[in-house]
Formats: C-alpha cells, structure tokens, sequence
C-alpha cells in the first residue's frame, strides 16, 4: 500500500522499498484513504462513521489489487501498526496476531 507521496517517506523508514509495492492497486490513490487522520476526538479526529466508511473505501481498492496478499505479509511482518493493508485494518491484523500467537503448537 504505497502512493507516490507515500513512498519516500516508508523507504526512509524501511530503506529500499520491495518491488511488489510498485504494483499496488493503492500506488496512485491518496494515503488518506488507507491512513486516516490523527486520532482524537470530535473535530480533532476522525468520528466512527466516517472511519468505517473510509476504510470500506480503502478495502475495495484492496480487492482488486494483484499484490494483496504480499501487502498483508509485509504488514504482519513489519508489523505495521497504522492503516488498512492487505486489506484488513489495524484492529484485524492486531487480532490475527493474537490468534496466531495463541494457536498451540503440535508436539513433537
């Protein structure tokens, strides 16, 4: 989930950024979209329904895009906090990685 604004600032963080990332289906959509605004309260942030919309949004352009899945594993791999990637928001994923977390491990 890059834009073209985007991506200086998540390769100074991550340095080169991988090369699926310039196929994304979000690579020309606005970071807004997929990030929201600050959070906070009532004028100083972004109320429930308008967050639930905007990630509707940033959802669809999630499933037509070929590189969701690397999108998602990057996302959990990082593990990046903020955001709708691969799909799932940031309270999905947080949620898939306690689930996985507490998956028990077969013995051997």
């Amino acid at each position: 989930m890059t834009t073209m604004t985007a991506q200086p600032r998540l390769a100074a963080l991550i340095g080169e950024l991988p090369a699926w990332m310039s196929y994304g289906a979000c690579r020309d959509e606005d970071p807004d979209l997929f990030f929201g605004t600050d959070p906070g309260f009532g004028c100083y942030g972004e109320r429930k329904a308008a967050r639930v919309a905007r990630e509707k949004a940033a959802k669809a352009v999630c499933a037509a895009c070929p590189v969701r899945e690397s999108c998602l594993e990057f996302a959990m791999a990082t593990p990046e906090h903020d955001g709708v990637w691969g799909g799932l928001t940031d309270k999905e994923r947080r949620r898939m990685r306690r689930a996985t977390l507490r998956k028990p491990t077969p013995s051997t």
